[in-house]
């Protein structure tokens, strides 16, 4: 076993843009621009995070995007994927919109059942693409960001302005993550 102290076992990192998803000009991600409002700025900001998160998955495989980060966790990119569509269902769904729908997984199990398989791979990114699909919608036709969501297990009704935030967090926190696993796949960095 390679002692993790020994910086010389450890493999030799380098940056250049050759090795990362999208070199400046062609980042699909906004880079700012004018002020246009706390809505538009919520928004760009969480899609934003979710494009980050589509970059560091682009390109693997099933087995890559099944590829667990280090024991003993059982986190993956995968895992995320589902994850992250199942955090997109709980607080736009069923906390803002009301909606009585079952949970996409029990338990653990965005993490423990995503399996190599690609079948499994397309389900998640269908399942994400979906919730993502519905709250873009939500939002966009929510009369303003005071919609007070009750649903879900909320003790408190819960601002939509508020729920935004909290995803562009739980998007930054996951994609840290992610960025971290793939490195540990195939070098790729992330910007």
């Amino acid at each position: 076993m390679t002692d993790i102290t020994d910086d010389a076992a450890l493999p030799q990192r380098t940056f250049g843009w050759w090795d990362v998803w999208a070199d400046p000009e062609n980042d699909p991600r906004e880079a700012g621009g004018p002020y246009s409002g706390e809505r538009q700025t919520l928004v760009r900001y969480l899609r934003d995070r979710r494009l980050t998160l589509e970059m560091k998955c682009a390109g693997l495989d099933a087995e890559g995007m099944a590829r667990r980060s280090v024991p003993p966790s059982d986190m993956s990119l995968l895992g995320l994927v589902r994850h992250l569509a199942e955090v997109e269902q709980y607080w736009f769904r069923r906390v803002v919109a009301g909606e009585d729908v079952p949970s996409h997984f029990s338990g653990n199990g965005a993490f423990a059942e995503a399996t190599p398989d690609p079948a499994v791979v397309e389900e998640a990114w269908a399942m994400w693409r979906a919730e993502v699909a519905f709250a873009e919608r939500f939002v966009a036709e929510a009369p303003d960001l005071d919609v007070l969501g009750t649903g879900g297990e909320e003790s408190a009704p819960i601002p939509l302005r508020e729920v935004l935030i909290h995803m562009i967090e739980e998007y930054a926190r996951h994609n840290g993550h992610a960025d971290l696993i793939r490195e540990r796949i195939d070098g790729r960095i992330g910007q």
